[in-house]
This record gives structure tokens, C-alpha cells and sequence, in this order.
């Protein structure tokens, strides 16, 4: 007798498969959403940089660590600046005009000391952003890397202190007083780097190429440079730039006497270094620096920072603090002083600030 065979029907042939199935579904669905997270947390989003090994985006930022990478920065570009300029490969051009018209130079060393600058600065620390008075041209991309070190003098002076990544910009000038530069008038030339905390100006840095000087302070730090001793509120040397100095002259004698002494010099830079005790030969000394035009933050920001950490001010002619968020530009004009009453010498500069905004 034949052996009876089974014979399942279409429906039983259904169940069956979807028990299957069903079967397959536990035991690999949470090692299917498992990977799937995985790859979602690990894979940076179109468009944004992966974060470095030992960091996190929005993490923190060691801003003793900050301060030497930019010291280190404004030394590195001052090296290009120094050879762009004793090789007489300037290749200047202009770049455009200024509220003023007067036209705006553009040369090698800029962009030069731009990219050294920008990249150590962004190698080191990739959360943080970075404004810079030249553009960064991303096809021309240069490794510049940073050995984790820092100099003896910010060990003895500054403690470590972390701030959020997100907090911070940092505002580079590559080259400050390019007019100058291009004039062979070394003396006015700096490079700067700031660091700014929820828009403040918290570290600066001014470095002179031409003589290897570099001047830092950390706001609630340290610093390597002091504020002269010597001043006279009575009648000032009050430093301006060459191009203003008209302007400034005769509401600076009407307003703290004709014995006022009025310093045309280039450079912001520069100017904030003639209110502080520095040892250079080709370094005037002022007891106020005034501009009174739109300026630029890169330009300012660093005196700024160093100004804070001794304990002077730099603020627009109507005595407000400047942010150094948002916008790149200045529009209130400025003064800075160090050990007098700034109070005082806004209220005796009613008259510029009108021509601030032009």
C-alpha cells in the first residue's frame, strides 16, 4: 500500500511563511537598528566636518591652549610678512575703497600670512569660528599643524580654563597697516589674532614681524607687556591714523588745549602698542588713541583684549562697549586709554563721534 502524503493547502502555505518571517524579525531587528544608529551618530552630515579624535562637537575649549596657538599663529604669519616683503614680491593690487575712497591694498604677504594663520588656527581647534580679514580660498588648503605645546612664559602666567567651543571666535588680521607695508614703513606693521567669549575680547595678541616683538594678555590671566606710568589727562599725545589726522587736530586743540600733540601713525595695532610700556626703538608712546571712522573688528579686537587685561578700555566715542559678534565692522568709531578717567575723555569728544559713521 502507497504511503499517504500530506498535502498543505495555499492558506497553510501562508501561515506557514509568516511564521517564518515573523521568526526572522526578532532575531535580527534589534541588531538592524543597532547598526543603523551606529552609522546615523557616526556619519557627519553632508556638508560638515568630521570632529577630530578627542572631541565632540560643541565641546570645550581650553583657552590657555587658545593663547598659545594664537601667539604661535601671528608668529608664523609675521614670517611671511617679513619675507614677502624683504624679497620685494609684494605684488600689491587693490582690493577696493574704503567708506572714505580711499583705495584698499591687497598683497602677497596677506594672503600669505592669512593662510598660515587661518589653517593653524583651524587644525588646532576646528569647532571654533574663525573670521579673517582676507577669504580663505578652500582649493589652496594648507596643513599647518600645532604640537600641542605650550611656551613657559603662558605656563607660569595663565591657568587653564575651558570655555564652551561654541562661545568663542576668533578674529585674525593678517596683516595690519598694508598701506604702510607697501610703503616700506615697517615700524607700523603687526599681525594680530584675538579670541572673543560671548562677544567679548578675552585674548590678544600683537605681534611686530620687523623686530620679532610679541605682545599678549588674557583677560582674568596674564600678559606679557605692561601700561606705561607716566600720562598727562591735562594735555594728551593723542595717536591717530596718518590718513585722519587732519580731521582730528582741531576738535582734539579745542577740546583738551593747544598743547595737545597729535601722532599720525598706521596700523591699529600699532597704535594700542604706543599706550603701553614696549620696548622698541621705533615705538612712539600716546596717552590716547582715537579714530573716528567705521574700523574694522579684526583690526581692533586684539588691542581691545590687551587693553581689558590691563585694566583700560576701548570703546566707541559715546563710551559703548564693542561685540565683537555679528557684523565685521565697527560703525561707532573709537577711543582707548589706559590708567585715565575714560569717562572724562568722552565727555570732551562730543564733536566726533558725527563724523564716526561716515
Amino acid at each position: 500500500m502507497a504511503p499517504m502524503g500530506i498535502r498543505l493547502s495555499p492558506l497553510g502555505m501562508a501561515v506557514f511563511c509568516l511564521l517564518g518571517l515573523g521568526v526572522l524579525y526578532h532575531l535580527y531587528s534589534g541588531f538592524l537598528a543597532g547598526r543603523f544608529a551606529f552609522f546615523m551618530l557616526s556619519e557627519p552630515a553632508a556638508g560638515e566636518p568630521e570632529a577630530p579624535h578627542g572631541s565632540a562637537p560643541g565641546g570645550a575649549v581650553d583657552l590657555r591652549e587658545l593663547l598659545a596657538v594664537s601667539v604661535l599663529a601671528a608668529v608664523r604669519g609675521g614670517e611671511e610678512v617679513k619675507r614677502v616683503r624683504e624679497g620685494n614680491v609684494l605684488n600689491a593690487k587693490a582690493k577696493g575703497k574704503t567708506r572714505e575712497g580711499a583705495e584698499e591694498q591687497l598683497t602677497t604677504g596677506d594672503l600669505l600670512s592669512n593662510r598660515r594663520m587661518f589653517y593653524l588656527l583651524k587644525g588646532a581647534f576646528p569647532a571654533v569660528q574663525i573670521n579673517s580679514e582676507e577669504r580663505v580660498d578652500t582649493a589652496d588648503q594648507e596643513t599647518v599643524s600645532w604640537d600641542h605645546s605650550i611656551p613657559e612664559d603662558i605656563k607660569q602666567k595663565i591657568q587653564p580654563k575651558e570655555v564652551p567651543a561654541e562661545s568663542v571666535t576668533v578674529w585674525i588680521d593678517p596683516l595690519d597697516a598694508t598701506q604702510e607695508y607697501t610703503e616700506d614703513l615697517r615700524q607700523y606693521v603687526t599681525t594680530m589674532v584675538c579670541v572673543a567669549v560671548n562677544g567679548k575680547p578675552v585674548i590678544g595678541v600683537i605681534h611686530k614681524p620687523f623686530s620679532s616683538y610679541t605682545a599678549w594678555a588674557m583677560v582674568d590671566g596674564g600678559s606679557n607687556v605692561k601700561a606705561r606710568s607716566s600720562y598727562n589727562e591735562k594735555t594728551p599725545r593723542i595717536i591717530v591714523s596718518r590718513s585722519h589726522a587732519g580731521k582730528v587736530e582741531q576738535v582734539a586743540r579745542q577740546t583738551f588745549g593747544n598743547k595737545t600733540v597729535i601722532i599720525p601713525a598706521g596700523g591699529a595695532g600699532y597704535k594700542v602698542l604706543a599706550l603701553l610700556d614696549v620696548p622698541e626703538k621705533n615705538q612712539e608712546e600716546a596717552d590716547v588713541y582715537i579714530h573716528v571712522t567705521y574700523i574694522k573688528k579684526w583690526d581692533i579686537c586684539a588691542g581691545n583684549a590687551v587693553l581689558r587685561a590691563l585694566g583700560g578700555h576701548m570703546t566707541t566715542l559715546t563710551g559703548e562697549e564693542i561685540s565683537y559678534t555679528g557684523s565685521d565692522g565697527n560703525e561707532g568709531g573709537l577711543i582707548a586709554s589706559i590708567n585715565m578717567n575714560h569717562k572724562a575723555l568722552i565727555e570732551k569728544l562730543p564733536d566726533l563721534e558725527k563724523t564716526s559713521h561716515k
